[in-house]
Formats: C-alpha cells, structure tokens, sequence
C-alpha cells in the first residue's frame, strides 16, 4: 500500500513492514512474518521491480514478527540484513528472555495470533548472515538510512529515519494497535525487555524531521516525532 512518494506498507495493522522506494534502487524496513513474501512481491510488481532491486533489508530489532522473511530474500537474492550489534544473537537465533504479556483481551489476542499463523509465522527462519550496526550509523543504502538506537523493548532495537521519505521507523519501541488488546492510538507495545528504558528511548527521536511515525503494529501515524513521547507516555 502506498503511504506517500517513496513510502509503501506491506502487512497490515497487526503486523506490517515498509518499502522504501527511490531512483538509486529499494530499501525495505523490518520484514514481518514469512507469508508476508507474497505482499511483497505484490508490492513490487505494482511499482514494475522485483527482489534484485531491493538493495538492503534494515531491521528494527530481531524479533520474529520482523525478521519473517529476511532470511529467504537474503539467500535467494543477495540481499544484506543489517541489525543493530545488540541484536544480532536474536536475530540469528531467535534466543530472547521471557517478559510479561501484560493485558489481554481474547478477540485481539487470538486475531493476533491466527494472523500469525496464516501468514507462516511458525515457520520463522531465522537469518544466517546478518551486518551489524550501531548508533548514529548512516548506511549506504537508497534513502540513506539513519540508525537511532531505542533500547528496551530489546537491547538493540532502533529506529531508523529515511528523510527522503519523512519517515521514522519506529519497530515496538511504540504501537498505535496492541496486538493483545485491540486499543488503538500510540501506546508502550507489549513483549518489551525493559518497559522503563522504551518510555525514556521515545526521547532520542524527538529531534529528528519526519512527517511519519511508522510502527511494526497499528496503523501509520502522520505527527512529528517531537509529539512521541508525550503521547507514548500519556496513553
């Protein structure tokens, strides 16, 4: 789904991953789960491209709702994975600590996960090869991706600004549709590491010039990241 010049959805608002489309080739943020490759396909068919103008694949931390279909785009056609150095282990392996669900409602929770399982996503592969990055890094990548380091929903979650799209991408370090509950608008996402340190991260995006807060789950959200963190904190 095109959002605006450039900026393109794939999933939906349980679980999405975006598109980033500019003359020097593709970049994609996060990968959402594996039967998401079709959307993708789909997507680049709409805009006349296929998987070989896709020239990077930047992930916003290792979960396995983001890395869905990584591996199979790295594999078949080349294409690099960069995940921050704190996430590299679970973006490889999938090994992460158990944190609390929080709350719950049952409709949610099981479109939640029905949606996961319709689109494969007990069939995670997880990604072989991965670039590791950090902090402040620009990457050199269509759009020029920037990598802000959000910790706490997990040590090297990231946001990844591309001001050719005006856009932020966010991961869970927000949500504007717990996947638990059904509540929309900004929100803490559930499954975070570190509760606390997540509020405190919504800080370091608070400068940055974007017209877009994108999140792995929920609908887009048209505000300035200077507006996150009250919002966030205030749900």
């Amino acid at each position: 789904m095109k959002l605006a010049p450039h900026l393109h959805r794939i999933g939906n608002d349980v679980v999405s991953c975006y598109l980033v489309d500019t003359p020097e080739g593709i970049t994609l943020i996060d990968a959402g789960l594996p039967g998401h490759w079709k959307d993708l396909e789909r997507e680049l068919q709409a805009l006349g491209k296929t998987a070989d103008d896709i020239r990077g694949l930047v992930l916003t931390h290792g979960d396995s709702d983001h890395i869905g279909f990584a591996e199979r785009l790295r594999r078949s056609h080349g294409v690099p994975v960069f995940v921050h150095a704190a996430d590299a282990a679970r973006a490889r392996t999938g090994d992460k600590p158990k944190t609390p669900a929080g709350p719950m409602r049952p409709g949610p929770t099981l479109k939640f996960f029905g949606y996961s399982l319709r689109k494969n996503g007990l069939r995670t592969q997880y990604v072989q090869e991965v670039t590791e990055v950090h902090d402040g890094d620009v990457l050199d990548l269509p759009g020029k991706p920037v990598i802000i380091g959000m910790p706490g929903h997990s040590p090297g979650s990231v946001a990844v600004h591309v001001p050719a799209a005006e856009a932020v991408f966010v991961g869970d370090a927000l949500t504007t549709r717990h996947v638990l509950t059904g509540r929309v608008g900004p929100q803490p996402a559930p499954f975070t590491d570190d509760p606390a340190e997540a509020l405190a991260s919504l800080d370091r995006i608070a400068g940055l010039a974007a017209s877009w807060v994108l999140p792995g789950h929920g609908a887009p959200w048209r505000t300035s990241p200077a507006q996150v963190g009250e919002a966030v904190r205030g749900a």
